[in-house]
């Protein structure tokens, strides 16, 4: 599947070239930019098991339509190019060569999923390509020294996940913990951050079992963490095995205390096909405003964006929290981009990417903010749990930051 943005008109095109040329010699350029167009690279699975997520990539489509509808980044419209990999990480090496070799792109933008993401980690680092705010929370996306070209969007799972060790240890008494973990590196990394967290009160996990993205479901692993007594449940999983998860839980009579991943806190792709009475009290961490979330109804940011909903994707479900992560990475995007003017190389794209401070991204919930540096590629590092209340999330506490954990 491809979707393109492309040129408006070609009589506006060449107003826009012909109003540059004066400054022409001022501008750098590198592959996928020019002075009337950015090209931008993306992969996403609109189909497969992970075909939930495809709504994001819809999304940043939109966004992208709203920004050349207005006049572009410094009157350069974009062409987003997004293709189907499947969520499978062969199909995304495929993809991305042709992004990057063919299609020439000027740098890729949330990427979905660890695994497609791991599998081009070192390519586009090699090819000195921006990897940039990938639709994935590993704690690998961090590390600029070793990959100077890739840098993460979302708080990363490691933390994520020490935060709910945190909050098992402070609130459940004799905690018996069963964690049925996605098996690839994502799921991996979220068991080493609840480790991590319980210290060494590790040995409270008491069973723990992983399921592949073949699976056709996930039953005869609740049945196993029922089976093993756990009263404790850390479900990482993708919001198709997350609705499974829940419902088969319900189905068997197990009630723990469940903890859910962020990636599946969507109300729209996990608890309505997981039947809201069976996620009551699970606990999760948020940082983006929930679109179920009442308490939201009036705030300007949140009336902006089902503006943008209603005006550039009528009729798409607006309880879909993955549109709210495709538009606020978005922002963030349009914002390091404009921060290039008119010096469009992919060395300047990274060093604006890592020179955000404090910036407010809408859609984020209040407190939390966008901040990076040459030494630290982690965007967003603070959460808010949350539990699960009728048909929406509620939250509770304080904003916790990574520095916290």
């Amino acid at each position: 599947m491809i979707i393109t943005r492309r040129m408006a008109a070609g009589a506006a095109a060449s107003s826009l070239l012909v109003g540059a040329l004066g400054a022409h010699a001022q501008k750098k350029y590198d592959d996928g930019a020019t002075d009337v167009e950015i090209k931008i690279g993306h992969t996403n699975p609109y189909s497969g098991a992970g075909s939930s997520y495809g709504v994001i990539g819809k999304g940043i489509d939109a966004y992208w339509r709203m920004v050349n509808d207005r006049g572009g980044i410094n009157g350069r419209l974009v062409k987003f190019i997004t293709l189907d990999d499947g969520y499978s990480p062969a199909k995304t090496v495929e993809l991305v060569r042709q992004l990057v070799e063919q299609e020439k792109v000027l740098c890729l933008f949330n990427t979905l999923g660890t695994a497609p993401n791991t599998a081009i980690h070192k390519y586009m680092n090699q090819r000195k390509v921006p990897q940039l705010y990938v639709a994935t929370g590993a704690s690998k996306w961090g590390r600029p020294k070793e990959f100077p070209w890739t840098m993460g969007y979302q708080p990363d799972f490691r933390t994520e996940a020490i935060i709910y060790a945190r909050h098992i240890l402070a609130n459940v008494p004799d905690a018996r913990i069963g964690v049925l973990m996605h098996n690839d590196d994502y799921g991996k990394d979220y068991y080493e951050g609840l480790r991590t967290g319980l210290g060494d009160r590790a040995s409270l996990i008491i069973k723990h079992v992983t399921y592949e993205m073949t699976d056709p479901t996930v039953d005869s692993q609740i049945i196993q963490l029922k089976d093993s007594g756990a009263n404790v449940f850390f479900n990482i999983s993708l919001p198709k095995f997350a609705a499974q998860a829940i419902r088969k839980a319900a189905d068997i009579g197990w009630k723990p205390v469940h903890y859910l991943n962020n990636v599946s806190s969507s109300v729209a792709s996990t608890f309505k096909p997981a039947g809201y009475e069976n996620g009551q009290g699970i606990i999760t961490g948020l940082y983006m405003k929930d679109p179920t979330d009442r308490q939201w109804q009036d705030d300007a940011e949140t009336k902006l964006w089902r503006a943008f909903m209603t005006k550039y994707l009528p009729g798409a479900n607006q309880d879909d929290s993955n549109y709210i992560f495709a538009y606020s990475a978005s922002y963030l995007m349009e914002q390091t981009l404009r921060k290039c003017g008119d010096t469009l190389t992919r060395e300047n794209l990274m060093r604006q990417a890592a020179s955000h401070h404090r910036v407010r991204v809408p859609m984020l919930l209040p407190g939390i903010t966008i901040s990076t540096s040459p030494t630290d590629f982690y965007p967003i590092q603070a959460v808010q749990l949350a539990r699960f209340k009728g048909e929406t999330w509620e939250r509770f506490g304080e904003v916790i930051a990574a520095e916290s954990t």
